[in-house]
């Protein structure tokens, strides 16, 4: 492995952010690399290991129907293209050629219009749809979703996901509730999410998952959801989904990476407690640095440490210090989103104890020796 840095010039990097497009996302393991190396090896009828790997995977997951693709955003654009394109031959091919004249705008609550690595109007318009936003950026009812709804609706979108307001927006089951209402599909994008049947459950038409994060397969994504709607996803494989297709390596290796992830037990968040705890101890004896357990903010089962610097004591910002750990050898990455408040957050599910021993003694050279 360590000729590969060297030969290509790269940094290892510590990934202390979680499961993360920019770093790779996740590591696969023995039994999802096998069947990676046994798709790259033969030969199939694509649309025939499209149609059975997808049938199978929805036996598995107890839903209608399912069709693997290229990645979770890809899901989102060919999920968006599906619903306003439906049947229409002329239309897949043509997607983009002129103004649509059929439903093609997507409503989603405005606290969902969010940038995710990519914004998701970017996903909603390479699928030909326009993005109109319900309720405002800290609240979305059932009634100001049915609001923005009107003849021009191809589709009703929920993005459940920690970069999205949490309080004061309609569930997944509402919103189902006002999409079929108006006799519209619900599209439901739960990239990192860890239930994969709960959405469909709860009323969604179209759901999508990352095949990368919490399912720990290659690069991949998953749309699960009711028949004739994952028939539309498969068909924009002659549309705009030819420019995102997933190579038969990516499907069954992903199947594969289902499979394994519903047989095994799952690392809890009291685990990760147990994990984290004497790094938050070490980092609490640091001068200008306190470190509490968290949860997730999305409600998953995943606890993280977060680290509240005092900018008055260090003498540097945040903002530099996430900067300046990202360019040292190893490249250590943090989830920095609140770093603009003095807090970062440390993801340990993709590092060892000795990366946080790590992490630690980066951390003290940066000014934060021990407390008085």
């Amino acid at each position: 492995m360590s000729s590969i840095y060297s030969k290509y010039q790269l940094k290892e990097v510590i990934n202390a952010s979680g499961r993360m497009t920019i770093l790779g996302v996740s590591t696969p393991r023995d039994d999802v690399v096998d069947a990676v190396n046994l798709g790259l090896n033969h030969y199939f009828e694509m649309k025939d290991l499209v149609d059975k790997t997808g049938a199978y995977l929805a036996g598995l997951l107890g839903v209608e129907n399912a069709v693997i693709v290229s990645c979770a955003s890809a899901g989102i654009a060919q999920s968006v293209a599906a619903v306003i394109v439906k049947d229409d031959l002329n239309l897949l091919v043509n997607l983009h050629a002129a103004p649509l004249t059929v439903p093609h705008d997507i409503v989603l609550p405005k606290g969902h219009n969010v940038n995710f690595g990519a914004p998701v109007g970017t996903m909603v318009a390479l699928g030909g749809g326009k993005v109109v936003e319900a309720g405002y950026a800290n609240e979305c009812s059932p009634e100001q979703l049915a609001a923005a709804i009107g003849p021009q609706t191809a589709a009703v979108l929920y993005i459940k996901s920690h970069h999205c307001v949490q309080k004061s927006i309609l569930s997944v089951e509402q919103a189902a509730t006002v999409a079929h209402g108006h006799h519209l599909p619900l599209i439901v994008d739960a990239a990192a999410e860890e239930d994969l049947a709960v959405y469909y459950r709860q009323g969604a038409d179209l759901v999508i998952y990352s095949g990368a994060k919490a399912i720990e397969g290659p690069t991949s994504g998953l749309v699960i959801g009711k028949t004739q709607p994952v028939e539309w996803v498969k068909r924009q494989g002659n549309g705009i989904g030819r420019a995102m297709k997933v190579g038969k390596e990516g499907i069954l290796g992903l199947a594969q990476a289902i499979e394994s992830y519903l047989g095994r037990e799952k690392e809890s968040g009291e685990e990760m407690v147990a994990k984290i705890t004497p790094f938050i101890d070490r980092l609490n004896t640091l001068s200008g640095i306190s470190a509490r357990v968290i949860w997730d903010s999305a409600g998953r089962d995943i606890a993280r440490a977060e680290m509240h610097f005092d900018e008055q004591v260090l003498g540097i910002a945040t903002a530099d210090i996430v900067s300046a750990l990202k360019m040292g050898d190893p490249a250590i990455y943090f989830r920095g989103y609140k770093a603009n408040a003095g807090i970062i957050e440390v993801d340990v599910r993709s590092v060892t104890p000795a990366q946080l021993d790590i992490i630690c003694l980066r951390i003290s050279e940066l000014g934060t020796g021990p407390r008085p």
